[in-house]
């Protein structure tokens, strides 16, 4: 049994490693590096130079609202992000595996939930294929970045499950515990969004002039903020709330880091010239503590 919850907690760690590829992706503007999917200028091995491209290549940019000249740098970026993405999918089927070995005859919600696991990474990349296809359309990076939350929060659900860990205490403190999730789902929603206006702005400066990002953005970066100072009070009340909780104190420090550290990282993108590591480190950071409050949350219930 030890040996399931190491490798369940390895498919968890690397769910985020998977969203920190995506984040560096966006981050060096990436992400039509291989303008067609699932191979990448028809190949299942990337070119390295120019050379190496098909005669009929153009056929993949013609479509796509990225310049018309092959950049490696790109390119290959977008190809290791594909492929960690793969490796989770590899990882995952070994641990229906895993878990149809264990629990088929003992425990089919642990089997039902690993299947499902499966399934919506599947279901994850059809959707990062047609994110492809349609430009990286908005409303599909958002939903691809939802679902990325809900494959990282399957693993955390599949451990409580197999080893529940469960501290007693009153409603106000769960319903707060629920408030402080749905904040921070709808932060990185709203984030995505003020994302792709970045995305937008820093084309027209052909991706210079950083300082210059932040002042054309609309009132939804204005409401980001204000969310954010939200997000932090009801993310610190907890944080001394579970300190009188027998045996959530390593929950709660768990939880003001990283409140801390995406706080950081936001604050660097606002007022220090966006620097490039801060944009995926804001969003590894947020995603983590969505996940570090559903371990909470759970902790907080009845088994399930």
């Amino acid at each position: 049994m030890q040996g399931y919850i190491k490798y369940t907690w390895f498919v968890l760690i690397f769910v985020f490693v998977v969203i920190l590829a995506g984040g560096l992706v966006r981050m060096t503007q990436s992400g039509m590096g291989c303008p067609d999917w699932p191979t990448c200028f028809g190949k299942w091995i990337p070119p390295t130079s120019a050379d190496q491209l098909p005669p009929d290549f153009e056929k993949y940019l013609r479509q796509q609202d990225i310049d018309h000249t092959f950049n490696v740098y790109h390119t290959w970026i977008e190809y290791l992000n594909r492929l960690a993405g793969a490796l989770l999918g590899l990882f995952i089927l070994i641990h229906v595996g895993y878990t149809l070995k264990l629990f088929w005859k003992t425990n089919k919600t642990v089997v039902a939930w690993s299947v499902g696991l499966l399934l919506l990474t599947g279901f994850q990349g059809w959707l990062g294929k047609k994110v492809v296809d349609h430009n990286l359309a908005v409303v599909k990076i958002t939903i691809h970045m939802l679902v990325a939350l809900v494959i990282a929060a399957i693993p955390l659900i599949i451990l409580h499950i197999v080893k529940p860990a469960t501290a007693r205490v009153n409603k106000v403190l769960l319903w707060l515990t629920n408030a402080a999730i749905l904040l921070v789902i709808a932060q990185i929603v709203i984030g995505t969004d003020v994302r792709e206006q970045i995305d937008e702005i820093s084309k027209a400066y052909h991706y210079e002039h950083r300082e210059a990002w932040i002042a054309p953005l609309n009132n939804l970066f204005v409401v980001h903020k204000i969310s954010a100072f939200a997000v932090t009070g009801l993310c610190i009340y907890l944080f001394f709330q579970l300190l009188a909780v027998p045996g959530m104190a390593k929950q709660a420090f768990l939880l003001l880091a990283t409140l801390l550290g995406a706080m950081a990282m936001g604050l660097i993108m606002a007022y220090i010239q966006m620097p490039a590591f801060a944009q995926p480190s804001h969003l590894l950071l947020s995603s983590i503590l969505i996940i570090v409050l559903l371990s909470i949350r759970l902790h907080l219930q009845p088994r399930l």
